[in-house]
């Protein structure tokens, strides 16, 4: 007679973990919805940026002339931070929170390089403060001494 194999229990399948991580379905939460601030725990402030402001969120939007300084917070591309100067703002589709900027590149002297296409994260730009005018020298003349000029 031959021998059946012996019966295998199932095993019992692992529960799931609960989703309480910093991201949930792909997306980051908010501080408010974090379970630190739920529960009531102060949060730190974030350090101020001395050169120039950086937006926080929606608080506001570049638009065409502004002047942008664009580092790793703005995106991953920017490993070396630059200047940019704002064409325009392009309506393509993007992630939730991500936006499409046309701008020209700006050397340390102000002068546009190079035209790019940008994928940043608008809570990343920071405005750079303006800079302070230069001093400027006087435009009056001082008159050149002209004596008799001798003809021949």
């Amino acid at each position: 007679m031959p021998d059946k194999p012996p019966e295998r229990k199932p095993e019992p399948k692992p529960e799931p973990r609960p989703k309480t991580g910093p991201a949930v379905a792909g997306r980051a939460l908010a501080a408010r919805d974090r379970p630190s601030a739920l529960a009531g725990e102060p949060t730190r402030p974030r350090p101020r940026v001395p050169t120039g402001e950086r937006t926080s969120g929606s608080a506001r939007k570049p638009h065409t002339g502004d002047v942008l300084h664009l580092t790793r917070a703005a995106s991953v591309q920017f490993m070396r931070p630059i200047f940019v100067r704002v064409i325009r703002v392009l309506d393509w589709p993007t992630y939730d929170g991500w936006l499409w900027i046309d701008g020209y590149e700006l050397a340390a002297n102000g002068d546009a390089v190079a035209r790019r296409s940008l994928f940043v994260m608008p809570g990343g730009l920071i405005w750079p403060d303006p800079p302070v005018p230069a001093a400027r020298r006087s435009t009056t003349r001082t008159p050149v001494k002209r004596g008799p000029v001798r003809v021949g």
